[in-house]
């Protein structure tokens, strides 16, 4: 019983997000993050007695890549939507000092469209540090893009250069990125659906093993060897597909 709770725990550890920032392929510990939750569940599945209790530690280590894999994904997504709001709102203060409006009264407009600028807005009509503001709201998730406005609303500043020209550069510099992730995109989701079909793969073997007259789902589910074969397919499995969201994130970062 102390046995399975400690593997069960420490295999929950090992599958878990981090907190840390994105990292690069090269720098993730794939094959002792592999081999250490492989050798934990597996030995639980030989090591501990009790068929329900080795299916509940394998159970637990199934709900921790579950959930590593859909908290990845919705950070991604939010990340991703708001890098496009960004996007939109770089366009919109363009728009408006094209337009012929002041900077406080762009920045006024493009605050009400995004709210999280309105540190920016607020920065200008107390006569504070403008590019400061924006490089403080481009630390967050998705909002890199501000230090490119940032950096021209300071050239711009300094040098008398038109801040609309220059805003309406980073703007459609932004589109075209926009344009070259969209294409990035659409390579990367062939390697997902590919990455999702090969997991899904030994389910359709063990349903063709059953109508063929065998019972592998016996020997996986009641026998030692089977439920460490079980535990390690599954932590292969978990963590290619975890191997695939880490490269995505590593090409969405750049270089």
């Amino acid at each position: 019983m102390i046995l399975a709770a400690g593997c069960a725990a420490l295999a929950v550890l090992l599958l878990l997000p981090r907190r840390p920032s994105l990292p690069t392929p090269r720098a993730v510990p794939l094959p002792a993050a592999v081999a250490g939750a492989g050798l934990l569940l597996a030995g639980a599945a030989i090591a501990v007695p009790g068929r329900r209790m080795v299916l509940l530690v394998i159970g637990a280590g199934v709900l921790a890549g579950a959930a590593h894999l859909v908290v990845a994904r919705r950070r991604r997504l939010a990340v991703r939507a708001t890098a496009q709001r960004v996007r939109e709102t770089c366009e919109l203060l363009a728009a408006e000092l094209a337009a012929g409006q002041p900077p406080g009264a762009a920045l006024d407009r493009a605050a009400a469209s995004w709210p999280p600028l309105a540190p920016a807005a607020a920065a200008f009509r107390v006569g504070a540090d403008v590019p400061a503001a924006l490089r403080g709201l481009a630390t967050g998730p998705g909002c890199g893009d501000l230090r490119l406005v940032a950096a021209a609303w300071q050239v711009a500043h300094r040098t008398g250069q038109g801040l609309a020209e220059a805003v309406d550069r980073v703007a459609r510099d932004l589109r075209a990125a926009a344009a070259t992730g969209r294409v990035v995109d659409g390579e990367l989701a062939s390697a997902r659906a590919t990455a999702r079909l090969v997991a899904g793969l030994p389910v359709l073997s063990l349903a063709t093993g059953s109508g063929a007259g065998g019972d592998p789902w016996g020997f996986l589910l009641g026998h030692p060897v089977g439920l460490a074969c079980l535990a390690a397919g599954l932590v292969f499995g978990f963590v290619g597909l975890a191997w695939i969201e880490t490269i995505a994130r590593a090409v969405d970062a750049g270089p």
